[in-house]
């Protein structure tokens, strides 16, 4: 294996079931896309099926022996993620990736989910925790078994879990919003991987971030930009699903890393593992995080 990792490093996945959140289009569908192009069966949870089925649609023209099916999954409901999750289990005994992939980002105006959660902490953060939590007993006992969440760079700007007023009901920012939901990504890998750790479980978590990539979700990106120039400091979603699938298959990876691209300043390049802040790595706040979670959702993990 070179030290620029690709898809092509990407080990034979037959057998495999993986879950992949938000796979309709952008990093989602081509991690999803090389999955299955890899021999897994991958469960595509999507809010909008008519879009997942183009998904699966294009996928299939690609690699037409691919294994992939649709599931409906929006993860500003928790009546929707325990929905998804009862039929997921359902038809999956076992599960060897959940890919917590999906997201919302720097919405303009403060929005809220069905439950009255901040759109994106609801989303990004509370909806995977709830779902990763009820499918938890699925990939305990799958040896290799891996929870990878989608982090980003934002974790880092002007970010910190607002335990006093989480869903900005007092004054929002959708800056600070987006970096408190990629925050709380992380705090999340980390809490979670050292109670599967602390049990001796099977599946590791791990985290990942994209760098700067060129999909939909930069539509609401808080500055002015043109395409041209924008262009230059991206790259494209294929490249930036890399951290992601190298952490989800590479056999050297270790529970608790974070990968990203290696270019400088992490925008963009190969999957290497990188660093996240040091408030990510702060136990207290990972401890409240996992408990306010819990309370939020009313999913307690058999942790």
């Amino acid at each position: 294996m070179g030290s620029k990792w690709t898809a092509a490093d990407v080990p034979d996945q037959s057998g495999r079931t993986a879950i992949v959140t938000g796979a309709n289009s952008g990093l989602g569908y081509d991690t999803a896309a090389v999955l299955a192009d890899k021999g897994a069966h991958v469960v595509l949870a999507v809010r909008n099926l008519d879009k997942g089925a183009e998904a699966v649609a294009r996928i299939k023209k690609t690699s037409p022996d691919a294994v992939v099916t649709l599931q409906q999954l929006d993860l500003s409901s928790l009546d929707s993620v325990r929905a998804a999750a009862d039929e997921i289990r359902a038809q999956h005994p076992r599960i060897d990736l959940l890919i917590n992939n999906a997201g919302v980002m720097y919405v303009p105006n403060r929005e809220t989910t069905a439950e009255g959660f901040e759109m994106q902490f609801g989303t990004n953060h509370l909806g995977h925790f709830a779902l990763t939590g009820l499918l938890l007993d699925r990939l305990l006992p799958v040896d290799g078994s891996r929870i990878v969440t989608v982090s980003s760079v934002g974790h880092r700007i002007l970010a910190r879990i607002r335990f006093e007023d989480p869903h900005f009901e007092n004054g929002y920012n959708r800056v600070r919003a987006y970096g408190q939901s990629k925050l709380a990504n992380l705090l999340f890998t980390y809490e979670l991987q050292r109670r599967l750790a602390a049990k001796g479980a099977s599946p590791i978590a791990a985290a990942a971030h994209p760098g700067f990539s060129d999909t939909e979700l930069m539509r609401y990106i808080p500055v002015f930009v043109p395409d041209i120039v924008w262009k230059i400091f991206t790259q494209p979603a294929d490249r930036g699903a890399l951290p992601t699938l190298r952490a989800a298959t590479d056999p050297s990876v270790k529970g608790g890393q974070y990968y990203g691209p290696d270019g400088a300043g992490e925008v963009k390049g190969y999957p290497k593992v990188v660093a996240s802040s040091a408030q990510s790595h702060d136990e207290d706040i990972q401890r409240r995080l996992w408990a306010m979670s819990e309370e939020s959702t009313g999913v307690s993990y058999p942790l």
